[in-house]
Parts: C-alpha cells; structure tokens; sequence
C-alpha cells in the first residue's frame, strides 16, 4: 500500500534550545542528537550522543523516546537512526516519525533507508540540500499492511544486516592485523637506514584541466582526479578523461606498482597512500595527486605504502604540513623531504608475503560480503520498491 510518512506516525522537526541560557546544558540528562550522531550507512541505533541537555530544557527542546525513528533532513540528507530506551531531544536537522499502529518502527526504519535515493532526490536547495517538514510528510512509501509480515520482513533483513556488519569487522581485523605486523617488524628501525624520500624514488606531480599549452596535437586519456584516490585503495569507477599532448602523457602516464599521494585532506588522514596495481592505457593524473615511483631494488611498494601511515611518516607530515580550517596539506619539497626507513629487502618482502597470504582471506570475506549486499538490496527492492520514484 502507498501511503504519506503523515499518515504513518507524528513527525516533529528538532530544535536546539537556547546555548545562552547555561542551566539548559548544565547537566547530561537528555541525550541530544544531532545528524553527526548517525551513520552514513545503515541504521543507527540511537542510545547516547556527544552533547546532552538537563531536564531544565525538556519544554524548550523537542523530546521523543524509545522507538521514534530519526531522518536527517538538511545537509546530509536521508541518515537514519531509530531510538533506544531513554528520551531523545534533536536538532533541527533531523525529523522524528513516531510510528503509529499501522507500521513497526524498525520496518519504517528500513523503509526510509530504502528510500534514501528519493529524499535526496526531492532536497529542495541548491546550496545546502533541505526537505522541510512538509515535504517529508507528504513522502510516499510502500508499506505491507500486515504488521505480522511487517515484523517477519524485519526478521530477515535484521539476518542479513548483522552478517554485513560481521563481515564488515573481519575486514577492519585484517587490516589491523596488516598494520600491527608492520609495527612489530619495523616500528623500531634504525636511524641508520633512513633516507630522504627523494633519493629512493621519482616523484611528479599531475597537470590540470586549466593548463595553457602551445601544443595543437591532443589524445584523450584517462585522468585520475583526488576523488578516486581512497584511503588504501583506487577508485576507477569514476574516472573521467582529458585530452593531453603526447609529452604530457611520457610525463605523468601511470604505470603498476606507482604509489599515489594526494596532497591534502583531513590531517588525520594526509599522507595516505594506494598503489596501483592495473591503471588504464595511458592513465594520468591530477596535479594535487603525487606520483611516487620507488627504486623498487630498493624499497617494495607494499612496504612503503605501510610506511606513509606509521608514525614516524604521521608526525613528518602533519609538523610540516599546512593547516586551514581542518584541512592539512603538503607541498612537492615537503614530500621529497621525508625521512623514510628502509629496511633490508627480505625483511620487506617477508611484511608483503605476511600482506599477501591476508589478503587471500581478506578477498574471501569480501565475496561474501558482495554476495549478502546484493541480497540485502534485493529484497529491499522487493519489500518497498513499488513506491513511485
């Protein structure tokens, strides 16, 4: 059945009582929920938050308790959460639908999760991303009506997220097992294999699409962009093209085993690094990405890439970093200068062999991680995909 998010519960619109009146915050008795308090994935089960409210302020806040369920509605659109024992106040970023007899509150929690693609679709402003409360209300979505099969529907999907999540942990304990390896095999290095980073490998940085050239003859080529540099991996599902002379492509074409770097970000993550395994015909790259090419008869790629996240490289880059408003960022020099620790060849080999024989559980994991997401996303088309788009 089609029905309006209204016509499913009462939905309130958060606010935030006054920071000036110092007795409305002197106390940690109402969890306050803001969107930063919600996952971008999934559904949040809300049961504490960053910021809490005393009980002096429960008329001049907004207050609901266990079971209502929570949609950002202005900036990042469409994260859901849905509360847990307690009482809740929440800012205006966030709407609450408290369910009614025709729904079950998890169900419409998945509904709305479902349904993330056609909220964001319908935020109104062209700058930051708003659905009024109106809007929401008059929302549609496909519910079952029978609450017993709504609840058996939450059965199976609760299943599947929690092997999601699973899966999810095993990964993040390989990748922590990979990171406590290197830390007992080369935490500890001498000071007498250091070398400045320049001396071990080639590095370039990229061009840009605004580049002047007096050159007439032009190729199109793939052209990797910071967004398709991630932390640990590359992204080529979204890489556009340019078109580049013949010199530029000798320049900045990318080849296996190259190790990225781009050039700023959030200071918790500067400094990262993914190697390329298999790039394009041709591929490269932005200028605020360096293109690190190792003297590999010295350092392994595998083991570098480890390096960029250890401490040593950690506290190099964010002392000689420049920071604006939470953003960190590097210069080529500044690169070229960092003390890298270079152990012998066999104990780096020894780190990517360890890596590799991971990565073999990490690929099966993986699989099965793919295999339950396509799942899961199927039958969530199937339970509430009838709704009109």
């Amino acid at each position: 059945m089609e029905i309006e998010l209204k016509k499913l519960g009462e939905i309130t619109t958060g606010n935030t009582p006054s920071k000036k009146d110092e007795k409305y915050w002197d106390s940690a008795d109402i969890c306050f929920v803001k969107p930063d308090g919600i996952a971008d994935e999934g559904i949040t089960l809300i049961s504490d938050s960053s910021e809490y409210i005393s009980e002096n302020a429960r008329g001049k806040a907004r207050v609901v308790s266990k079971d209502a369920v929570f949609v950002t509605c202005i900036g990042s659109i469409g994260k859901v959460g849905i509360a847990d024992y307690g009482d809740y106040a929440f800012n205006q970023q966030i709407n609450v639908i408290e369910p009614n007899e025709k729904v079950l509150p998890r169900y419409l929690a998945y509904n709305l999760l479902y349904s993330k693609p056609r909220l964001v679709a319908i935020a109104n402003a062209p700058v930051v991303p708003i659905i009024n409360k109106t809007q929401f209300g008059e929302f549609i979505v496909n519910i079952e009506e029978d609450r017993t099969k709504q609840a058996e529907i939450i059965s199976v999907l609760d299943k599947l997220t929690g092997i999601i999540d699973s899966r999810k942990k095993e990964l993040e304990s390989f990748d922590e097992l990979i990171k406590a390896r290197f830390v007992e095999m080369f935490e500890k290095e001498s000071d007498e294999n250091v070398y400045r980073l320049e001396d071990i490998s080639d590095i370039v940085s990229g061009i840009t699409k605004g580049r002047k050239t007096k050159e007439t003859e032009f190729r199109e080529v793939p052209y990797m962009a910071v967004s398709n540099v991630k932390d640990g991996y590359i992204d080529w599902t979204t890489v556009k093209t340019i078109l580049a002379t013949e010199d530029e492509i000798s320049l900045y074409k990318l080849l296996p085993n190259d190790v990225l770097m781009t050039e700023g970000g959030d200071p918790d993550k500067l400094g990262r690094g993914a190697i390329i395994t298999e790039p394009p015909k041709d591929c490269i790259h932005q200028n605020h990405i360096f293109r690190v090419r190792l003297d590999k008869k010295r350092v392994l790629p595998r083991y570098f890439s480890a390096y960029l996240q250890s401490s040593t490289a950690k506290k190099y880059f964010l002392k000689a970093a420049k920071q604006t408003t939470g953003i960190a960022s590097i210069n080529m020099t500044q690169l070229r200068g960092l003390p890298t620790n270079v152990p012998t060849l066999d104990r780096q080999r020894e780190y990517a062999e360890f890596c590799e024989q991971v990565d073999k559980s990490k690929v099966i994991v993986q699989k099965s991680l793919d295999e339950t997401q396509i799942l899961f996303d199927s039958l969530m088309q199937e339970y509430f995909g009838q709704a009109p788009k």
